[in-house]
């Protein structure tokens, strides 16, 4: 993709000033590094900025950070203050289902506590903004993280479970279907060929992993399905499923099945690079 497509305005002003201040191209790929840029990117997009060579850049782009979940190996794995049933795994996708990764006391307050905020749940588009996506008919809401003491319990388990940090965790969302609604086939991770990549990955990098947690059990339906691999995952009340894409992998292409019979409670957290 050329580095045209994702220069904003704002990101082009802000590179040239910066410079003009005094502040060289290694300063400046360290300040978007630490922004949550990627670092080869960061590269092209000063070079075109500044018009000098990507070579004369390259030099200075700095290591990324390597940051990847362990997959947890069964059958049962501590975490701080709970033991988890490993009842699945596979290699590609990184895939582990997990069996009381919530207790049932812990499903229902997260629901009571996400109920009053529900609204219709969103996606990113290519440009990186939030929309009404068809494929999404689903209501929702976000924690912000570590708000309130159950949501900072389950986000300390999963980072103890995972080996992240809890601060590379997006807020924890909760999903709310009724009979008919789903989440069509999707990727969680971010294509870096969409012109709004930069934008979504400047705070916190790619999208590493995701851990779909299931607050109830439906009547019917509602299971998460990999359909490049065959493999659908029941939802059972307490449990969840885990799994990893570092560098974009294909075989996670995954859908949240319609609900046939009841409703369907979810929570989900998305895991990052670095510090969300």
């Amino acid at each position: 993709m050329s580095p045209q497509r994702i220069i904003s305005p704002e990101l082009r002003q802000w590179i040239l000033d910066t410079t003009r201040a005094g502040h060289g191209p290694q300063d400046v790929l360290e300040l978007m590094r630490a922004h949550g840029y990627d670092p080869r990117q960061s590269c092209a997009i000063l070079a075109e900025v500044l018009k000098l060579p990507v070579a004369a850049v390259h030099a200075n782009v700095p290591a990324p950070s390597g940051l990847r979940t362990k997959h947890p190996q069964g059958p049962l794995v501590k975490t701080g203050d709970r033991e988890v049933r490993v009842t699945m795994g596979m290699d590609k996708p990184a895939l582990r289902v997990l069996d009381g990764l919530l207790t049932g006391a812990e499903c229902e307050e997260l629901i009571e506590l996400a109920r009053p905020r529900l609204a219709r749940a969103l996606t990113v588009d290519a440009a990186g903004q939030q929309q009404v996506d068809h494929r999404r008919t689903s209501v929702g809401m976000f924690f912000k993280l570590a708000e309130l003491p159950p949501v900072a319990r389950l986000e300390q388990r999963i980072a103890d479970l995972l080996d992240v940090p809890a601060s590379h965790g997006e807020g924890l969302q909760i999903l709310h279907y009724l009979p008919g609604q789903e989440y069509q086939p999707h990727y969680d991770w971010f294509d870096s060929a969409q012109p709004g990549y930069a934008t979504i990955t400047a705070r916190g990098g790619q999208r590493i992993a995701s851990v779909v947690m299931y607050l109830n059990t439906p009547e019917a339906g509602g299971g998460t399905a990999f359909p490049e691999v065959g493999v659908t995952v029941t939802a059972l009340r307490g449990s969840a499923v885990y799994f990893a894409y570092e560098g974009g992998d294909s075989s996670s292409l995954h859908a949240g099945l319609p609900v046939q019979r009841g409703e369907k409670w979810i929570a989900t957290k998305w895991l990052r690079e670095r510090p969300y």
